[in-house]
């Protein structure tokens, strides 16, 4: 693959306010100029509220104007298809990639709540009936203009495209007030709860660290400096190795949850997408592609992931926390799931189904199929 420099951004702006970006391929075959959002718009909905529970001292943000968000429509109501006459969607021209601001978020559009400025400082605090302006932002990623697949079924160049978006993205996020940390992810398949079957994903800009990240903190205070440097050699040396590159190991992790748990590396420090070199977004882009598609092999039908980019916090950790991707399926088999029942989702103890070496394995050997089938 060709290192990729013409990757084009082109910003505009929908019509209650909230930002457009575009982001054309290096081989794109569109014009520069896109059509402006024509559509009467009514005004945003307010911000969400966050509660904190006193029992674990996290903040739950209660958005309750995403209940009226689209659930699974028709090809032709795609709201993240190019707008047409007939479906005045929320992206008014073609694109290759495409990233705006979603509409019904549960963080922002405020990013700053001068209200509410001593108790962000102070979110660690733990108390009852505290309650704070869900500020920060939310934006959909939409990887293609088709109305149906995932980032696996896209070409190399758009894959890049994506990589770019994210790391673009990710840079611009994390220098807006108030924001602690952001986090891309795609969530795939209706098993794990999708409402739109366009192939998109996420990004997340919290107001807070998160109770995941906080956890990874409290783990590197525990075991000293150079925790992922650690987890790289160890893992490198295992069994569970899917695929070594020149800037990325990907790895079945050795305390694996999930029946499909794939861990995703960079060989230096990284704290973010933003940090990444031109030549490690093209390796990325890739591998990305392959363990995708790899795990699709796995089965006959397409396999549900969330797929989540776990970047260091804006403000802390950023010399030990390195960039990972996780990528996580509840399938357990052909016909069969993982459901999160009583110790999971009561206590947060994980009893795991697959062996992760035998997860390895099987993964390893789909990824083996899915090159074969379609080499990148």
């Amino acid at each position: 693959m060709n290192t990729l420099t013409s990757i084009v951004t082109r910003a505009a702006l929908l019509n209650d306010g909230r930002e457009l970006f575009y982001f054309d391929d290096a081989d794109t075959t569109l014009p520069p100029e896109r059509a402006i959002d024509a559509r009467e718009l009514d005004a945003r909905p307010a911000n969400a509220v966050m509660r904190q529970d006193v029992l674990t001292g996290e903040w739950i943000s209660i958005a309750a104007a995403r209940q009226n968000r689209v659930h699974l429509p028709s090809a032709d109501a795609d709201p993240l298809a190019p707008a047409t006459a007939t479906n005045p969607s929320e992206i008014p021209d073609t694109y290759d990639v495409a990233v705006f601001e979603n509409r019904s978020p549960s963080f922002g559009p405020m990013l700053f709540d001068a209200a509410d400025a001593i108790g962000l400082d102070e979110l660690t605090t733990v108390g009852l009936g505290r309650s704070r302006t869900s500020v920060g932002r939310c934006e959909v990623v939409c990887f293609s203009p088709a109305n149906t697949g995932s980032f696996a079924d896209q070409t190399p160049s758009r894959a890049r495209t994506i990589v770019e978006a994210w790391a673009h993205r990710t840079e611009a996020l994390s220098k807006m007030p108030g924001i602690a940390q952001v986090f891309p992810f795609e969530n795939r398949g209706e098993a794990i709860g999708v409402t739109l079957h366009h192939p998109h994903g996420q990004i997340y800009a919290y107001p807070y660290v998160t109770p995941r990240t906080t956890a990874l903190l409290n783990s590197i205070e525990k075991f000293g400096p150079g925790m992922f440097q650690s987890i790289l050699e160890f893992e490198q040396a295992s069994e569970r190795v899917l695929i070594r590159g020149e800037h990325f190991t990907a790895f079945v992790p050795f305390a694996a949850r999930w029946p499909v748990e794939i861990h995703l590396l960079p060989h230096r420090h990284i704290p973010d997408l933003a940090a990444t070199s031109t030549e490690e977004r093209d390796e990325l882009a890739l591998m990305y592609l392959r363990i995708l598609r790899g795990i699709d092999r796995l089965y006959d039908t397409p396999t549900p992931y969330i797929s989540a980019w776990h970047q260091a916090p804006v403000n802390v950790g950023r010399d030990e926390i390195r960039l990972m991707l996780q990528i996580t399926s509840p399938r357990r088999g052909q016909d069969r799931l993982k459901f999160l029942a009583g110790s999971e989702s009561a206590m947060g103890a994980f009893i795991g189904d697959v062996p992760p070496e035998t997860s390895a394995a099987l993964v390893r050997a789909a990824i083996a199929t899915a090159d074969l089938e379609n080499p990148l």
